[in-house]
């Protein structure tokens, strides 16, 4: 092996891997391209009607009805995920799976979505909807904890949501929303979407936050 090429091979094996060279840009460009693709095949779950009269457009308001409420909620991800990544300095595996997680449970959010729709939301497929949304409550969870985990219990983060009631308060409502959605499914959808409302409230916590650590 050449004296130059030893020389650079060593310097590789004694090179620390500091966190710090871990940053966030690529975690938070395949997150926003994965969001943007689930958006995607959501609308294009929305069918051109047959006829151009009302009766054929009505045909498709429970499907369009499906998609807004899961349009609001890509949106509430979005946002939050957007705001959660302001407070990451570094990255670690466990932020990386967490991230996967998450994102493993929002990409079934347009098959559920277009399965309640089709449906007039049917006992089922409302179940299943609400499973997926409770899922994806639990990854966010486990994103924040994880981050919490890396940065310290004095990190932004935590700092900022504290005892986190409204994430608490967001997954035990999908708990309940599932089991209620075999006998009332009506009431599991009222229950998502007074989450969503919840969520829709501007949450200055971690912007708050920020302020104050600069």
């Amino acid at each position: 092996m050449p004296v130059k090429l030893k020389n650079f091979a060593s310097f590789l094996i004694q090179f620390p891997l500091k966190k710090e060279n871990m940053n966030k840009t690529r975690l938070e460009a395949f997150s926003d391209g994965v969001i943007a693709i689930i958006i995607t095949i959501m609308v294009l779950e929305l069918k051109i009607p047959h006829g151009a009269d009302w009766q054929s457009v009505s045909k498709l308001l429970p499907k369009f009805l499906s998609y807004v409420i899961s349009f609001i909620y890509i949106a509430i991800y979005w946002n939050n995920h957007h705001h959660l990544l302001h407070t990451v300095k570094h990255i670690s595996g466990s932020i990386l799976w967490s991230n996967m997680h998450l994102l493993f449970w929002l990409s079934l959010v347009p098959f559920v979505t277009a399965w309640a729709g089709e449906n007039h939301f049917s006992e089922l497929p409302v179940a299943a909807y609400s499973i997926v949304q409770f899922m994806a409550a639990v990854a966010y969870f486990i994103l924040t904890k994880a981050i919490i985990s890396t940065h310290g219990k004095d990190s932004v983060l935590s700092s900022a949501i504290g005892k986190d009631f409204k994430g608490t308060i967001s997954v035990l409502s999908y708990a309940i929303s599932i089991p209620l959605s075999f006998f009332l499914p009506v009431i599991s959808i009222m229950i998502i979407v007074l989450i969503a409302i919840l969520w829709l409230v501007p949450d200055r916590r971690i912007e708050n936050q920020l302020l104050r650590k600069n």
